[in-house]
């Protein structure tokens, strides 16, 4: 079982560089909603794209992926797996958030988007690394502790519903 949840987190991972692709198949400022504020405002100062356009963006970036990823991972736990009750739930919720997670971290993050120029916006490399020291500690924190809570939340309701 466990063999099984993490290659549904490598589903998920997958699921996550494919959103990505999508995201930048344009050129990386079709993305600039996940760079800091700074260079945002540099996109909207070189007119690249709008504020508006950003927050749009945004917005549809996560009214599509954080209900499609949910759905992903209750899907397999408890459709495929058929997980009954919290703590088996978690667990498996916890592996595949997990799994993602370290996908978006290190494949994504420290590679895709720090050593190659795919994620690279012209006018904007002076603000490099896009995603700093301090907000990489962000997302390790959230990574653990937030996907735990995530787990957690959805493990009570899916075990709440099912009964």
């Amino acid at each position: 079982m466990l063999l099984q949840v993490i290659l549904e987190g490598l589903g998920l991972g997958a699921l996550l560089a494919l959103v990505c692709a999508v995201g930048i198949r344009k050129g990386a400022v079709g993305m600039v909603h996940l760079y800091s504020p700074a260079v945002q405002q540099r996109c909207v100062k070189l007119g690249l794209t709008t504020h508006e356009k950003i927050k749009r963006n945004s917005q549809l970036f996560k009214a599509v992926c954080i209900p499609g990823y949910i759905g992903y991972v209750l899907v397999c736990v408890y459709g495929i797996n058929g997980a009954k009750g919290f703590a088996a739930g978690f667990w498996q919720l916890l592996v595949i958030l997990s799994v993602m997670n370290l996908i978006d971290r290190f494949l994504i993050d420290g590679y895709w988007v720090g050593h190659t120029n795919a994620w690279t916006i012209p006018g904007t490399e002076d603000l490099k690394p896009y995603i700093t020291a301090k907000d990489k500690q962000k997302k390790w924190l959230f990574g653990t502790m937030g996907m735990a809570g995530i787990a957690a939340v959805l493990a009570v309701l899916m075990t709440a519903f099912i009964h």
